[in-house]
């Protein structure tokens, strides 16, 4: 693909768009092994976006697909997955995380490029959410999962929404350190302790409060008046 003070140079980007069709119908078909031929999109070979310079959207891969088995042999790439997927199921805001910044000027150029029915949905980017010691990773935390390092998602020691809620985290309070926290696209850490702090600001206005006396002495008032009687109210 070049560099960044040197334009790509492609030999076959010219090729007759018939024996294009022909090459792409024998990928179908299975005529090539792996790595063999890929699909690319005609874009911008001098691009300063790396991701604009005739990137590869189809590829051959020999592997059996959860619903469709062996019937297909060639697999689009997430970038040109990603846009057609959204438009086909109605989604007009795409939300990535700040990675994908890069991508959505493809993104944009295949909902404008294929002919895609309905909405034309927007990529948006923001950063991820981190937390101080704390693994956030989807594909690290069901690794511990699949080892069964931990019970599963609702484990209290994950940081998932099932998980803070058998630790005792509320719903209020969680919503509460969302909006607190609100969303940027600037990469930060947030501590443990501003979770903590939602959580007693929402436990002070609504868990009710009781006293026990665990080892009660009995005890007879003997110059009290016989009869009366107070009524004190505590605050919760």
């Amino acid at each position: 693909r070049g560099d960044t003070s040197h334009p790509a140079i492609s030999p076959w980007r010219d090729r007759p768009i018939e024996e294009s069709l022909d090459l792409f119908r024998r990928m179908r078909a299975g005529e090539f092994p792996e790595g063999k031929y890929t699909l690319r999109a005609k874009i911008d070979l001098a691009s300063g976006n790396f991701n604009m310079r005739d990137p590869v959207i189809y590829r051959i891969r020999y592997i059996e697909h959860h619903r469709q088995g062996t019937k297909w042999c060639i697999f689009p790439m997430y970038d040109f997955a990603h846009p057609i997927q959204d438009a086909l199921e109605g989604i007009t805001h795409s939300l990535c995380s700040l990675e994908y910044e890069a991508h959505r000027p493809l993104y944009d150029w295949v909902v404008s490029n294929v002919s895609i029915p309905g909405i034309k949905p927007r990529q948006i980017e923001f950063a991820r959410l981190g937390i101080n010691y704390t693994v956030m990773s989807k594909r690290k935390l069901r690794q511990l999962v699949e080892e069964n390092r931990v019970s599963g998602w609702d484990d209290p020691r994950m940081p998932t929404l099932c998980g803070l809620r058998r630790r005792g985290y509320t719903s209020r309070s969680i919503r509460d350190f969302c909006q607190r926290i609100g969303v940027s696209k600037v990469d930060s850490t947030v501590d443990w302790a501003l979770l903590e702090s939602c959580l007693r600001s929402d436990l002070n206005e609504n868990a009710p409060r009781v006293m026990a006396v665990l080892h009660p002495v009995k005890l007879t008032v003997t110059n009290y008046p016989e009869g009366q009687s107070e009524t004190l109210t505590v605050e919760n």
